[in-house]
């Protein structure tokens, strides 16, 4: 059986680690956007680029034996006539070390032009595709095509409302981008917005040019300043792992032996902090590991998709049998012993070596700790979130052998192995009993199964916290636990929290708020127990609309603004702001009676119609879902793919206020409502 195990937890590891890295292989350094400047009787097509950071984007005009160029098709039509060849800003010359030549090319950005001249009164469409190659300093990219598609008005076509079931783009007064309505029977992508002559289609470019007077202008988006909690998490995660009978035994082992060995205490000091340095180094390139084969829209990626919240599940699941004792995680044998015997050598290698041996032998007690850490690190959408997670980890669990090293007396302060480490490994779990759920109710609500909605959730999470409770106090018991004759004092009071937490939990099954774990449980409306008059898809009894076309025709009807809410089943930080910030009473009132909500989720699995599935010109992915719609949605308009995201627009689709994520004040999310609000009034009234 061990062996069974030993080797489904490498091979596992392997594949997983083989499958992040082909993810991570895909790059898409260059975005393309697209908009028109329509005066009249003629237009300027915008054809802008924006390039990642360390890439380049080639010229037109570069020569023969280089790369290949930047090149634009246009589909003949009668429609326009095109003046002129399509013109970019003057390029500096560099020269390139991948093809050892001089060439022009863009950096950071760059719009082409193409001027055209309408020759139809009707509205028309203008098709086309463009090639581009993009370099680093240090490889190149195969060269790719992009298809585009841009919406005209005729010639003498009057400006008109267009009905709300045809795709249509909007020219802004203010500069901003402006998201296209979505044609729920077509099975095209949603249609680029257009910007005026002048402006950027940045919303963050022309913010200033927005109706003064209401406040907000210039602020940042809010973002989730995460990495400290990402710490304090890894350091607790490593005292916890210090305290399993994996671990804790080793430290007066490991520092007698580095005080003996080492001949003199200044040397055995020095040993010992090289020896903690080495651990930091170890864990610390472990996060660094996963950082680098994920990359940042993997790990959002991996927060919305089902497969993986179902296999973090099946591994949390597996990891808490393993801490109760139903068998042993253990890496090969064949492993440990050349760590082992690398680790006699002697100096530096030797000693690091050392540490790499705790940290095999070990894997058992610490593996369940850091796979839970790296995946909520993961969940974090951060590059930097597993390896902030790492570091406070290692640390806590090198520092003690550091200082015991220093302070060898401290070792007899420390208490005796014994069965209170076990109890550890229990209550851990336990809690990693309580986490597997959360994963497995993304699942269920992407899918919308209707398995573990919220009372189910709260009540498993009663039944686990209160066993939890119970086996503290000594009244469950696993085989491999000694009788216990007497509760301690620390025993007593993790028992007290545990039981206390369980009742906190209780009136949840009824209703109650649940702000302390608010973004564990599903959202409060995905319950089984809908009384008379409440939503059963909505926050907080909202009237909110699932679809953005359905949304904006009632906005217009009911002459309001409308507040859209980039979200996701899966999203941890938005059931945060609706359990914590939309729950305010004059948010509430704000969001209630000012706004039309629009809720997209950009992880619901529920299947588009075939005839509503098309392929992404953004991702070229097939968007086959719902969730794949909206997230096409929000990345095309907004170049962003985070979760929450909070778009406030005027029932013309025109932007009111600077785009916000999560925001956790509610002061500062109560005035951007008022901010938004405020705009809206402004044009209104200029319109009448």
């Amino acid at each position: 059986m061990n062996k069974i195990v030993q080797l489904s937890s490498l091979s596992f590891l392997l594949l997983l680690i083989s499958f992040f890295s082909l993810q991570a292989q895909i790059m898409r350094p260059v975005k393309w956007s697209f908009s028109v400047e329509q005066k009249e009787n003629e237009a300027v097509l915008l054809l802008k680029a924006t390039i990642d950071p360390h890439w380049h984007l080639y010229s037109q005009d570069i020569g023969d034996g280089g790369p290949i160029p930047t090149s634009f098709k246009f589909t003949p039509s009668t429609d326009y006539e095109l003046v002129g060849k399509v013109t970019e800003p003057k390029a500096a010359i560099f020269h390139d070390p991948n093809f050892d030549m001089d060439l022009k090319f863009f950096e950071t950005a760059v719009t082409f032009k193409q001027k055209i001249k309408l020759k139809t009164t009707n509205s028309f469409s203008i098709k086309g595709t463009l090639e581009f190659m993009v370099c680093n300093d240090k490889m190149c990219l195969p060269p790719d095509e992009v298809e585009f598609d841009l919406k005209l008005k005729g010639i003498s076509a009057e400006p008109k409302e267009k009905p709300i079931e045809k795709p249509i783009t909007d020219t802004l007064k203010t500069g901003l981008v402006s998201p296209a309505p979505i044609d729920s029977s077509a099975s095209t992508e949603v249609a680029v917005a257009t910007s005026v002559s002048g402006n950027s289609s940045d919303p963050d470019a022309d913010i200033s040019k927005l109706e003064k007077g209401c406040g907000g202008d210039g602020d940042e988006i809010a973002e989730d300043k995460s990495y400290l909690g990402i710490l304090i998490a890894g350091m607790i995660g490593g005292l916890l792992a210090l305290l399993t009978p994996c671990v804790f035994p080793m430290i007066p082992l490991t520092v007698s032996f580095f005080t003996k060995r080492s001949g003199t205490r200044s040397k055995g000091i020095t040993n010992a902090i090289i020896y903690a340095l080495s651990i930091i180094f170890i864990y610390v390139a472990l996060g660094f590991l996963v950082t680098v084969t994920l990359g940042s829209d993997a790990l959002n990626a991996m927060a919305s998709n089902a497969f993986f919240n179902l296999l973090f599940f099946i591994i949390f699941f597996i990891f808490a049998l393993s801490f109760f004792g139903a068998f042993e995680i253990t890496l090969p044998s064949w492993m440990i012993n050349k760590a082992d015997s690398a680790s006699d050598k002697g100096g530096l290698v030797g000693i690091f070596f050392m540490a790499f041996t705790l940290s095999l032998v070990s894997f058992s007690c610490t593996g369940p700790i850091i796979g839970t850490l790296l995946v909520e690190a993961a969940h974090g959408n951060s590059y930097l979130g597993p390896i902030v997670g790492m570091t406070g980890f290692a640390l806590s669990l090198a520092l003690p052998f550091a200082l015991f090293a220093a302070f060898p007396s401290w070792l007899n302060t420390l208490p005796k192995s014994g069965g209170w480490l076990n109890s550890v490994k229990v209550v851990l779990g336990f809690l990693e009993l309580a986490l597997a759920l959360k994963f497995l109710s993304n699942v269920d609500l992407a899918y919308h199964w209707g398995l573990l909605k919220r009372e189910m959730f709260i009540t498993l999470w009663i039944v686990i916290f209160g066993m939890m409770g119970f086996y503290l106090l000594g009244k469950l018991r696993f085989s491999h636990d000694s009788e216990t004759t007497h509760i301690g004092i620390g025993r007593l009071l993790f028992s007290i929290l545990s039981l206390g937490f369980t009742v906190y939990l209780i009136p949840g099954l009824w209703g109650a708020p649940l702000k302390l774990i608010s973004g564990f449980p599903p959202p409060e409306f995905y319950k089984e127990w809908i009384t008379a008059g409440q939503s059963s898809e909505c926050p907080h009894n909202l009237n909110c609309y699932h679809d953005y076309e359905t949304g904006m025709a009632y906005a217009k009807a009911q002459n309001k603004p409308v507040l859209i809410d980039f979200t996701g089943w899966s999203c941890v930080n938005c059931r945060k702001m609706e359990d914590n910030v939309w729950s305010d009473p004059k948010v509430l009132k704000k969001i209630s009676d000012d706004y039309v909500l629009i809720s997209l989720y950009v992880d619901d699995k529920a299947a588009l119609p075939p005839t509503q599935q098309y392929e992404s010109k953004t991702s070229g992915k097939k968007i086959k879902t719902t969730g794949n719609k909206w997230s096409d949605f929000q990345s095309r308009i907004y170049q962003t793919n985070s979760q929450p995201y909070y778009v406030l627009l005027d029932n013309q689709g025109k932007i009111l206020a600077k785009p916000r994520g999560y925001t956790p004040d509610i002061d500062i999310y109560s005035k951007y409502l008022d901010e938004g609000l405020c705009r809206y009034k402004k044009r209104k009234a200029e319109s009448t």
